[in-house]
């Protein structure tokens, strides 16, 4: 497989109005992940720091690229059972009813017919998204409810960013429902930068606001403070995270891929 060099920025803050930081991410090369979590102090939280737990430990003990679908549903599965071993030992001890549960995006570099790809992977809002020579295009499908009020073109997009339902997820790690993440392949040909973040962070900025910060830098580490800034600025109504990931050729490495833009996992054979 080709060779890749990564680099990254990574940044998370309270934001404005809430007083406990329930997201968590990881940026350990080859795995980066962000989590929002949900439940309040010692539950979302928890959930979250789950989730970057148990990616961590995949990162230090290895995967194999080529596999990299069955390594991330294990450890979903992982976070889950950890999440509800919480929650019951919460409950046990009187302090509950507790729904602690998480969104998560995760991205591992992988191996698609022998070239690199990004495997991703989400459960809930937080999302993906792909920048390539200026422009920006989410990856990831929202699970939350305003995302099917869009797609039956019951609301617009316009009016989805003020709906009051704007934040309940109908797919997440922990709480009372077993749900299965989306999972995609994309070329790492076909995403030089690739953005994992919170809602806390579009939620504030719109997509063409996104683009434009983004632009503004070619490095990731100032490419991700200028995106959490900019949420602040606008209000900081959430916690808000953002990890961003640039990848290149390693040097000395002239190996091209004519891979497809995107794939579904399930697509492929």
């Amino acid at each position: 497989m080709t060779a890749v060099q990564l680099e990254h920025g990574a940044r998370t803050d309270v934001g404005r109005v809430r007083e406990v930081n329930e997201d968590a991410y990881l940026a350990r090369p080859p795995v980066f992940v962000v989590a929002d979590g949900m439940g309040g102090h010692e539950g979302g939280d928890v959930a979250s720091a789950i989730v970057v737990e148990e990616f961590a430990a995949l990162a230090d003990r290895g995967y194999d690229p080529a596999h990299a679908a069955v390594a991330v549903v294990e450890v979903l599965d992982a976070c889950r059972q950890r999440i509800a071993t919480y929650a019951e030992q919460q409950r046990a001890r009187g302090v509950g009813p507790l729904q602690a549960g998480t969104t998560v995006v995760a991205a591992l570099l992988a191996e698609h017919d022998g070239a690199p790809a990004w495997l991703l992977a989400n459960l809930g809002d937080s999302r993906a998204y792909r920048v390539e020579g200026g422009s920006l295009e989410q990856v990831t499908v929202d699970h939350s409810v305003v995302q099917e009020l869009v797609d039956t073109g019951l609301i617009t997009e316009a009016a989805a960013v003020e709906h009051p339902e704007r934040h309940v997820i109908t797919r997440s790690l922990g709480g009372n429902q077993h749900s299965e993440p989306d999972l995609f392949v994309l070329p790492v040909a076909a995403a030089p930068r690739l953005v994992l973040c919170s809602d806390g962070i579009s939620g504030m900025l719109d997509h063409e606001q996104m683009r434009q910060v983004l632009a503004t830098s070619s490095d990731p580490a100032l490419a991700a403070d200028a995106l959490l800034a900019a949420a602040l600025d606008a209000g900081g109504r959430d916690n808000a995270t953002v990890v961003v990931v640039d990848s290149s050729p390693a040097a000395g490495d002239d190996t091209h891929s004519d891979l497809d833009l995107e794939q579904r996992l399930g697509a492929l054979p």
